[in-house]
């Protein structure tokens, strides 16, 4: 089939979570956990935070704004796995297809750009805190969440118009439980040059640019803790970091091995693209909740708060 204008009419085939029947049941009712936990676990951490007026500060904010990136993120992609392997399915429409991508692309660079917003409200707190409250105001905190969504809104448009302009061919498999922009890429039949050095430039920048400013702002911070007199005040102000850390750790580098971190076509080099995506799409998601809560001691207060009903519905104090 050729032409983009003729693929709206066939559907894909997704590669799956696992080429063995045996592992189907086992897989749905792990995934069906998973993705149970990380919705529940996030909505509660957002909730917790917009009920008690002691967390509406600004790292608490861009928090419940990345708890909310996560659910939608993970809801992209999860549930239509599931959907293929209760039914025994693999199949994926062309149209939702691409609606998959765009906001898979969307919510994934939401993530991105959130945790080097959180390093940045971090490295105020730590390095300038006399202009903590001037710098990290209500105004300036909706503006950058605001521009974080709008960002990643135009990337993911770009990469996604870029996709319906190629051609494909027939019924190939889209290597991926998903639909991403290498595995579409390696099913099209057009020339894909174009979309490649886009992925190479735009998606390379999307990822590393954030991460940089990430560790910058690490270095300042470290460089700051360890200038503070007593252990006491360096081991705290060490513990409001930690947990972005290693939530950092833990998605830019599962989302480096995927994007930029060239692989083969063999099935071994597939099921370890699959086991990296499921890493940064779904494990992630689902530990940022425990990550937080459980090395957070207010936040695990307001959590024991809500769920005892002893809510704070004032917005300010």
């Amino acid at each position: 089939m050729a032409g983009g204008n003729q693929t709206s009419i066939f559907e894909f085939l997704l590669w799956g979570l696992s080429e063995r029947p045996e592992q189907q049941r086992f897989l749905f009712l792990l995934f069906l956990w998973m993705y149970v936990v990380t919705v529940v676990g996030n909505l509660l951490i957002v909730l917790a935070i917009g009920t008690d007026a002691r967390l509406h500060t600004p790292m608490y904010f861009f928090l419940a704004s990345l708890s909310c990136a996560d659910i939608l993120f993970t809801s992209t992609t999860v549930p239509k796995a599931l959907v293929n392997i209760q039914i025994q399915s693999r199949s994926i429409s062309y149209t939702g297809c691409l609606v998959q991508l765009y906001f898979f692309l969307t919510f994934g660079d939401m993530d991105i750009f959130l945790l080097a917003t959180m390093a940045y409200d971090r490295y105020v707190a730590i390095c300038h805190p006399l202009h903590y409250k001037m710098v990290m105001s209500c105004r300036r905190c909706t503006f950058l969440v605001t521009a974080c969504w709008i960002l990643t809104s135009l990337v993911a448009m770009t990469h996604t118009f870029l996709i319906f302009r190629l051609s494909f061919c027939s019924k190939k498999i889209i290597p991926d439980f998903f639909c991403d922009l290498g595995p579409l890429m390696k099913v099209s039949c057009s020339d894909t040059q174009v979309n490649e050095l886009v992925l190479l430039f735009l998606g390379g920048a999307v990822i590393l640019i954030p991460f940089v400013l990430i560790l910058v702002s690490y270095i300042y911070i470290v460089s700051a803790i360890l200038r503070v007199p007593s252990a006491q005040g360096r081991r705290k102000a060490f513990s409001t970091c930690g947990s972005h850390l290693a939530v950092v750790a833990l998605f830019f580098g599962t989302v480096i091995r995927a994007y930029l971190c060239p692989s083969s076509s063999s099935s071994n080099s597939i099921e370890e693209d699959t086991a990296a995506a499921v890493m940064y799409t779904v494990v992630t998601p689902l530990l940022n909740p425990f990550i937080y809560s459980l090395r957070n001691k207010d936040m695990k207060c307001a959590l024991v708060r809500f769920l005892r009903g002893k809510v704070f519905l004032s917005w300010g104090q």
